[in-house]
């Protein structure tokens, strides 16, 4: 099948006039500036899912906090939540961590070049792989995220559903035989940039591509019909009530999030099911849930939160406490100027206008 796609592809040709792009008008990013495996690790993390304009900043903080895996390896869970506080998708910056780790305590601190130590740290999958031992160590891996499926969907004229496993195994077969041997590092990284600035989702800039000739989709005049891709399931929506609740003291409530899930281990502040009890029954419910008492305030606004497959629905209150200490080992008190020093998801930093 890959052989037959690839039948009359002009490989080289195609590599040759991509890396010639490439090199006169790659981006100017951070992680680019040597070929550090860690800081390619650390970029290549924050990049899933994420915006490069977003990580720049981020990738800056992180790496001026924990320059090496050591750092990174030593430092407070807590801290480390902190420092990615803002960028999402938290398990990716806990995964990190513990990789590091085994990093550190097995390979005396250097980043594995072999694939399958390599792929076998936590959190590292298929393409971080791939970026590492191509982008860090030259090696002809091939790194397939959405950007290179749709750059190759486009270029052989592909129709298979990227949605599906099975189609990035397909796409990572062909770019095993498509990639240059002599530089895959910037091969690799010159389709992410074609994809990023040229070969977009939608509009793609097709007249200004360096790899016009060779893409069979725009031959056919389909590139913006392609990468095939069946819509994901609609998100679920859950209604919630929040408290931000205060003592006498001017202290505020707030509880950790569980050490698994969603957010795990962030700081919010108390978030009760509205759907399930509605709002008459919020005081009673903190009370048997957490064994605390409040007295509801005023309504302070709503808060709509969207992650990839739910829809968190917030209306935020104010409430009070008698309370100068928090009863339930999930809670904690701690003043308006403290509260700085915990990681919060966005949607409660957010919330913190109404304080």
């Amino acid at each position: 099948m890959i052989t037959q796609l690839l039948k009359n592809f002009n490989s080289y040709g195609f590599q040759y006039d991509l890396l010639d792009w490439y090199y006169e008008n790659k981006r100017d990013l951070p992680w680019r500036e040597n070929q550090d495996p860690y800081k390619v690790w650390v970029s290549e993390i924050m990049l899933q899912q994420t915006k490069v304009d977003t990580v720049i900043p981020y990738f800056h903080r992180f790496l001026d906090k924990f320059p090496t895996v050591y750092e990174l390896a030593k430092a407070d869970e807590q801290e480390v939540l902190k420092t990615w506080e803002g960028l999402g998708y938290y398990s990716r910056a806990k995964n990190l961590q513990s990789a590091v780790k085994e990093v550190v305590e097995t390979y005396e601190g250097k980043v594995p070049d072999n694939p399958e130590e390599l792929g076998a740290l936590k959190g590292v999958g298929p393409y971080t792989k791939g970026a590492i031992l191509s982008i860090a160590y030259n090696q002809p891996e091939p790194a397939v995220d959405g950007n290179v499926m749709r750059v190759f969907s486009r270029i052989l004229k592909i129709e298979d559903d990227i949605a599906q496993a099975k189609t990035r195994k397909k796409m990572e077969a062909i770019v095993r035989e498509v990639i240059s041997k002599d530089d895959p590092s910037s091969f690799n990284q010159a389709i992410m940039d074609l994809g990023a600035t040229i070969c977009t989702p939608k509009s793609p800039a097709c007249l200004l591509c360096p790899v016009q000739d060779y893409c069979r989709a725009f031959e056919e005049g389909v590139q913006e019909e392609l990468p095939v891709k069946k819509k994901a399931k609609k998100q679920k929506t859950m209604a919630y009530t929040v408290l931000l609740i205060k003592n006498q003291k001017g202290d505020y409530v707030i509880e950790k999030r569980p050490d698994s899930g969603l957010l795990a281990n962030l700081w919010q502040f108390p978030m009760v099911p509205f759907s399930e009890i509605g709002e008459e029954n919020v005081e009673k419910w903190m009370r048997q849930e957490y064994g605390l008492s409040l007295e509801l305030k005023e309504k302070k606004g709503d808060l709509t939160h969207v992650f990839s497959h739910i829809k968190w629905e917030l209306e935020i209150f104010e409430a009070e406490t008698t309370e100068e200490k928090a009863d339930d080992g999930r809670l904690t008190l701690v003043s308006q100027e403290e509260l700085k020093d915990y990681p919060f998801p966005v949607s409660h930093q957010k919330m913190m206008k109404y304080l």
